[in-house]
């Protein structure tokens, strides 16, 4: 069996967490890096040091992790802001990433879970690195209803999360493969993956 190298993505409320969960459950080795950031503005993370030296003592607190409010906040005022962020954790991220994705077995297919792999670009590192892409898609109503009803935020949050992410058509030209998680139950889900899963062992 081929090893592959799967790039997973979709957007807020898609169900892209539950599908790399159902993947991992398949024999999957993981890497994810939404993970991978939260643990590096962490307490102590890797990145607090670089964050405090371009952006001040002030945007991190007490116990030694990004102050997330006040870079948010900072980030609103300030274009420039996210760019520079970005510049810090990305390296970070892909070195992490490389790291964890060294663990998996031989024969082991690698899942890459990049919530902004379309926004990332047609040249990015996470384009190189995967053999086939994955997109988890669901109509932006439903993301929302999703998203509204695990987390409690009002809508008008919900939508500007969406509009800061990469725009349906453009996620989908990305695809190599697309489950749609549209009305489906759990079990239906699970098996659109399996359905998957068998294809990529047997190097399709």
């Amino acid at each position: 069996m081929q090893r592959l190298s799967i790039g997973l993505t979709g957007g807020i409320g898609s169900g892209k967490s539950t599908v790399s969960q159902m993947l991992t459950e398949l024999g999957a080795h993981l890497v994810d890096t939404d993970a991978i950031s939260r643990s590096l503005t962490a307490p102590r993370g890797a990145a607090i040091p670089l964050i405090a030296q371009h952006f001040g003592e002030h945007l991190i607190t007490p116990d030694g992790a990004m102050d997330r409010a006040r870079m948010r906040e900072l980030a609103f005022s300030d274009a420039g802001t996210m760019a520079r962020l970005e510049g810090i954790l990305h390296p970070l991220i892909q070195q992490h990433a490389a790291a964890q994705a060294g663990l998996a077995l031989p024969d082991q297919h690698i899942v890459y879970d990049v919530p902004l792999l379309a926004e990332a670009g047609p040249h990015s590192h996470w384009r190189q690195r995967v053999d086939r892409i994955l997109v988890i898609d669901a109509e932006p109503e439903t993301q929302i209803a999703r998203v509204m009803l695990r987390s409690g935020w009002p809508r008008e949050a919900v939508e500007a999360v969406l509009a800061k992410q990469a725009q349906r058509e453009t996620r989908l030209a990305l695809a190599d493969h697309v489950i749609v998680n549209e009305g489906l139950s759990l079990q239906q889900l699970r098996n659109e993956v399996e359905k998957l899963w068998q294809l990529w062992n047997n190097g399709h």
